[in-house]
């Protein structure tokens, strides 16, 4: 048997954390010897999610604008941005079973979870402000300077990250909760998605005053104190209350063996991958498909019409009329068009997201999610047959797709709970570190193979970042990206739904049988 790691703070230190850890520790310990308080308040529901809200700050960043920041901002040629967000990312990736183990094996006064985001979010901070950092260090130095701090930030994400995750998996042992404290974390992720992918641009031209790179560091460093401060109000606000008892205890062989035997972990696996390809594909596509296919007098048309150009002149009015500065919106129609379809996609998410829970309890976490990602899916692949001016018909197709999306957003994380509490259930094992670890590895691998294919489609297809204008074969490539190969990894996680066989019966028996194990455990 392996046992324990005892993670404890050195030195001098160790009297102000214990300091920090009584009044939390006190309050778990009478906690987690009864498993009749399952429900959760809202105030640690609110307090968990500003963490998914401090991450995807960083997250959303590297799935819409890091291919976008390595060839027009920091100057590295597409199939050389593609190589490192490919390379770093299968080696930070592969981190996330290690990182797994440990934290499966860490006890402290604080649980297994939590004292990682007292450890994590400065270390988190400072990788990503250096990696949206562009010292000028020539052509190759470059290159090396991209892939080394991409590949920090990755490793020092799956410490700061996996402890998250899977702290979703022991807040609590009511599956119902899980889908509520789901709905609260992704509305948190809803609201950082929104202001990526609607606002940076406009806070980059704030921040750098006109200059993209000082505009990106700038963010960056706003987005990181910000992160710090909420990794720290979810520490304060989470209790762990399901602890595995010491019978529970297991090797690292038997961890892994239990994995490769779990049908529901597998499928759930290549679910995530693929959900994740898609949507680091297609996220960071789109800024292309806006800048270089999309017709711009038929954008800058569109944004007249619906009175879009007047409502930005009506509020900088309002701001000059009380004395403030101006807000500085982009002035091309690309940008803007562009930021007011991620807002409108991340509006109908949350809405989205909003139905999540009622439609999960009624008919299964399963059920729900493979029907939302398929409608989702249909639009995101009728963009191969949308013409360049029709911006009626994008909008609209984004606005379907950020609601049916959203409905499953919630419910990818809740299955992973799921599967470690089927895990436990199989097994008389938990293993939650483990698990979540491996869907961080997929999430990681998904992400990095979906951007490093986004790059290498736009060097194939020759896309130049120096070209004002893009050739007639760029330009149908970018659409061919953001359509039909960003919606086959859907469809192939909509596939894997069909053997998953954790439906709404098998999750009120587990939930039920599990209850009663930790009641005679006296847990």
């Amino acid at each position: 048997m392996v046992c324990p790691i005892q993670i404890t703070p050195p030195g001098r230190i160790n009297e102000v954390w214990q300091l920090w850890g009584t009044a939390t520790n006190k309050r778990s310990i009478t906690m987690n010897t009864s498993s009749a308080n399952q429900k959760l308040s809202v105030v640690e529901k609110v307090g968990y999610s500003l963490g998914d809200l401090a991450a995807n700050l960083i997250f959303q960043i590297l799935v819409t604008f890091l291919a976008y920041f390595y060839t027009d901002v920091y100057g590295v040629q597409p199939k050389t941005a593609s190589s490192i967000m490919f390379i770093a990312g299968v080696l930070g990736a592969c981190f996330n079973p290690i990182m797994g183990m440990i934290v499966d094996r860490t006890n402290t006064r604080w649980g297994k979870f939590r004292p990682w985001l007292l450890w994590t979010p400065i270390p988190f901070a400072l990788a990503a402000l250096l990696t949206f950092t562009t010292p000028d260090f020539g052509d190759t130095g470059k290159v090396i300077y991209a892939f080394c701090t991409y590949l920090i930030l990755l490793i020092v994400y799956s410490a700061n990250n996996l402890p998250y995750a899977a702290l979703s998996g022991v807040l609590t042992g009511s599956m119902s909760e899980r889908n509520s404290l789901s709905s609260y974390r992704f509305v948190a992720v809803m609201i950082a998605q929104f202001i990526i992918q609607a606002l940076l641009l406009p806070i980059i031209l704030i921040l750098g005053n006109g200059d993209k790179v000082v505009g990106f560091h700038n963010s960056l460093l706003v987005f990181s104190i910000f992160g710090i401060a909420c990794f720290l109000i979810t520490f304060f606000t989470t209790t762990e209350r399901i602890i595995p008892t010491k019978a529970q205890s297991a090797s690292i062989r038997e961890d892994v063996n239990d994995l490769i035997h779990n049908l529901p972990w597998r499928l759930i696996l290549i679910a995530t991958f693929m959900v994740f390809i898609t949507l680091s594909m297609k996220g960071g596509g789109y800024v292309y498909y806006f800048k270089h296919y999309l017709d711009e007098s038929a954008l800058a048309s569109f944004l007249q019409n619906i009175g879009f150009n007047n409502l930005i002149n009506d509020f900088n009015q309002w701001l000059t009329g009380q004395g403030l500065a101006r807000f500085e919106w982009p002035q091309d129609a690309a940008t803007s068009a562009f930021s007011l379809f991620n807002g409108c996609g991340i509006i109908m998410m949350i809405i989205g997201i909003g139905f999540s829970k009622s439609l999960s309890d009624k008919y299964g976490k399963r059920n729900v999610f493979g029907s939302g990602l398929f409608l989702s899916t249909i639009f995101v692949g009728i963009y191969y047959i949308f013409p360049k001016d029709a911006i009626n018909l994008i909008f609209i197709s984004q606005i379907l797709h950020g609601f049916f999306y959203g409905i499953t957003v919630p419910l990818l994380w809740a299955m992973i709970a799921d599967v470690a509490d089927y895990s436990e259930w199989r097994n008389n094992r938990r293993a939650t570190a483990i698990i979540f670890s491996a869907m961080i590895f997929g999430l990681k691998i998904g992400l990095t193979i979906g951007g490093a294919l986004l790059a290498l489609f736009l060097g194939n297809y020759g896309y130049d970042a120096t070209l004002p204008v893009q050739s007639q074969e760029t330009k149908e490539g970018i659409k061919t990206i953001v359509s039909i190969y960003a919606s086959i990894p859907f469809l192939i996680a909509c596939g894997c739904l069909f053997f998953y066989e954790i439906n709404k019966q098998m999750e009120s028996k587990i939930e039920m049988d599990l209850n009663q194990r930790r009641k005679a455990a006296g847990k």
